[in-house]
């Protein structure tokens, strides 16, 4: 079943097509990888599904309510009760500097649902014990390494409890040796059949933890497949490519 349901997405900025007709379908427990060069349109598109961008025309679908519909979006209300269904990754963590780590997990549900303390103080726990950092629930971001930081920041997505969750370029500012601890956090939400979408250059996880991977080039989806396929038998130029120039 399909949980996002995008068609002839459009985005442009002045004379510029930054997105140029996207259309495909999620389905529900999908790990999808998205590659290609910078500029393509990667991170566009998946901030547009998190209404942090705004299109210029097609529709976006999300669990079988239009976030935007043939370009039109519905009332402010509507657009925020459709968006809690999704958390969101960012490159540079975003985290609250004034706050702990446990601060940050908690603020959201806590101003946005009105969640008990109790009730946050025991989900926090839980999803820092999960990620590893459970021991550092009192410390601040600046005291954290920027994998401990992009780790808090995906526990932080998770405290909303999403359907979706939607990570752009979630290692790209950390140290090689840094990555792999946020990748095994994401792929153990991939055993758990989270459905992400994932705005990735890290070859090695499309291959291995998505079940399917879109290589987007010049603000279009140029092919789409498993990754058994894709990565051994692509079927454009352009995706052969850019997998020359980018596998190992």
């Amino acid at each position: 079943m399909a949980v996002i349901e995008v068609s002839n997405l459009k985005k442009s900025y002045g004379d510029l097509d930054v997105l140029k007709q996207i259309t495909f379908d999620v389905n529900k427990n999908d790990v999808v990888a998205v590659i290609g060069p910078s500029g393509s349109g990667k991170s566009t598109m998946l901030r547009s599904l998190a209404h942090l961008e705004e299109i210029n025309g097609g529709s976006i679908c999300i669990a079988g309510d239009y976030l935007v519909e043939n370009g039109i979006y519905p009332k402010p209300q509507k657009i925020k009760q459709i968006t809690s269904k999704m958390g969101m990754v960012f490159q540079h963590f975003n985290l609250f500097p004034h706050l702990t780590v446990k601060e940050n997990l908690e603020i959201a549900p806590k101003l946005v649902k009105k969640e008990p303390a109790a009730v946050l103080h025991k989900r926090s726990i839980e999803l820092l014990e999960k990620i590893g950092l459970a021991d550092r629930a009192a410390a601040y971001p600046s005291k954290l390494s920027g994998g401990q930081k992009q780790r808090v920041a995906i526990a932080r997505a998770l405290m909303m409890n999403p359907e979706i969750l939607l990570f752009d370029e979630p290692t790209s500012a950390l140290d090689p040796e840094l990555t792999g601890e946020v990748l095994q956090v994401m792929k153990d939400l991939a055993e758990e059949q989270m459905t992400m979408i994932v705005v990735t250059h890290e070859m090695g996880f499309a291959k291995e933890v998505a079940n399917r991977v879109m290589f987007m080039d010049n603000g279009e989806i140029v092919e789409s497949g498993h990754p058994d396929e894709f990565f051994t038998n692509p079927q454009f130029d352009r995706t052969k490519a850019f997998l020359k120039r980018n596998l190992k």
